[in-house]
């Protein structure tokens, strides 16, 4: 097997976050046969024996893997960041990497992902290392996923299979667990396969060409059966996930008719965007250095500098090619995305390439119908980036809040900047309110822009910007503008 040489996978060789990596790009068909050719071992991705006991999952028995990926475009470096994002993934489900392999094509091979040649030489590295599990960095067909095990003996998992398995490890809540269980089940139904001849389809009645006596069965194969459970279970799922999507539509038309703006917090899986909640409210929600750490919304409410209410929505984080099953399971979920007043786009500043994750989750946004929220992008992780970091990023991200969740740098600009682009009442209204409606006065300043205040013998005279809603309630005290 012929195999290029180490390149050392470490901060000091990575490219600059802006995105232009020094080496060229070589379009499809232009690089030499060589490296068309060659499985390339990517350096530094195999778990250290001391990394083994960090990771969350260790009560299970760990799966030994081998990861595999296929780089079709862009450089070098952005191959090497996928597969370095895909052992974080292995490794948070609770799997210790032994070996990383790439193979540069114009396209995954149609029958085998690598192609037959490479798929033997992976067999040989599987044998090597001892691996019981192949994990690819992309989604496989179902013709692509029995070929690979047949030849490598081994079990064989795709990228959204991994994700999926994340999720389901982390859900907790009742609506996560079925939105995840959802997805799992449209992801298996075209993947079933049987082994063996109990297994083989069976022909009903008369079997054609005059199959005889013991060629005759009830033409429902187990798969067959399967697949109808998968189907009736599927559906009832979507029913349960519509329930608690209409529950979860109406506190948010509580929120609504009390005109209280809603902030959403989004960004990439792992970016810090609870840790951020947290320093912004005082929640305690959990905080982990994990992947996809936070699957059920988190709501609670804060307080802008000038004294109004708005909530903070915590979701769950997005990745690179983030499943569609997993984006149409938790589309009742992100809808408090797509409803939000204001969308804080987290960033992980110190992430090899953060303008990557930025598209990354900026597709998501426009499958969840959320391109169109005013959005104020967030770099997290200021403490932990370089000043050459930070002023290439600053050039590329212009008006964006730079902060530090777990140090607290810049929060308090970010608080101010949010009060700034909440959505403001429209009426004006001057109002006398008696003394004993405190609870009216309460009101206005609690969700209105409170102008003036002054305490008259017969109550409380304010002049504030308030909502129509409000106002409504507001005329019976309504007094003469001068």
């Amino acid at each position: 097997m012929t195999t290029a040489p180490d390149v050392p996978f470490d901060d000091q060789t990575r490219p600059a976050p802006a995105g232009h990596w020094d080496e060229p790009d070589d379009t499809t068909g232009s690089y030499a046969l060589e490296a068309r050719g060659a499985l390339r071992r990517v350096a530094g991705l195999s778990t250290e024996l001391a990394d083994v006991t960090e990771v969350e999952y260790r009560r299970l028995r760990l799966e030994r893997v081998v990861l595999v990926g296929v780089w079709t475009e862009g450089t070098q470096a952005d191959a090497d960041r996928s597969l370095a994002e895909l052992a974080a993934l292995a490794e948070t489900a609770g799997s210790q990497v032994l070996e990383a392999v790439s193979q540069r094509r114009d396209k995954p091979d149609a029958a085998t992902y690598v192609g037959s040649g490479k798929a033997n030489e992976i067999r040989d590295i599987v044998a090597a290392t001892g691996a019981d599990t192949v994990i690819c960095d992309g989604e496989l067909t179902p013709g692509q996923l029995n070929q690979l095990e047949k030849i490598l003996k081994v079990k064989v998992v795709d990228r959204t299979a991994l994700i999926l398995d994340i999720f389901a490890q982390h859900a907790s809540s009742r609506e996560g667990k079925a939105q995840v269980e959802l997805a799992q089940m449209q992801y298996m139904l075209p993947r079933l396969r049987g082994w063996g001849e109990s297994l083989s389809r069976q022909a009903g009645g008369r079997v054609a060409g005059g199959g005889g006596i013991g060629t005759r069965g009830p033409g429902e194969t187990k798969i067959e059966t399967d697949r109808r459970r998968i189907r009736a279970r599927v559906s009832k799922l979507r029913k349960e996930i519509a329930g608690m999507a209409t529950a979860r539509a109406t506190q948010r038309s509580s929120r609504d008719r009390n005109a209280t703006p809603s902030v959403a917090i989004a960004g990439y899986t792992n970016a810090g965007k609870s840790s951020l909640l947290n320093a912004l409210t005082g929640a305690g929600v959990l905080v982990e250095d994990a992947l996809f750490a936070t699957l059920d919304p988190t709501v609670r409410r804060a307080e802008s500098p000038d004294g109004r209410e708005y909530t903070l929505t915590d979701t769950v984080g997005f990745v690179r090619h983030l499943p569609h099953q997993l984006v149409d399971a938790f589309r009742s979920t992100l809808e408090e995305v797509a409803a939000a007043d204001l969308l804080l786009h987290v960033v992980d500043g110190s992430d090899p390439d953060p303008l990557g994750q930025i598209d990354a989750v900026r597709v998501v946004l426009g499958e969840i119908d959320a391109a169109a929220v005013p959005e104020v992008i967030v770099v997290n992780k200021v403490d932990a980036m370089t000043e050459d970091d930070i002023l290439t990023l600053r050039r590329a991200l212009p008006g964006a809040v730079w902060v530090s969740a777990r140090t607290g740098t810049g929060i308090e600009a970010l608080r101010e900047l949010i009060a700034t682009r909440l959505p403001h009442p429209d009426v004006d209204v001057e109002v006398l309110v008696p003394y004993d409606r405190g609870d009216v006065v309460a009101r206005v300043h609690r969700d209105g822009e409170v102008l003036s205040e002054r305490h008259e013998d017969a109550g409380t005279r304010l002049s504030a910007r308030v909502d129509g809603g409000l106002a409504a309630t507001l005329e019976q005290f309504a007094v003469p503008v001068a």
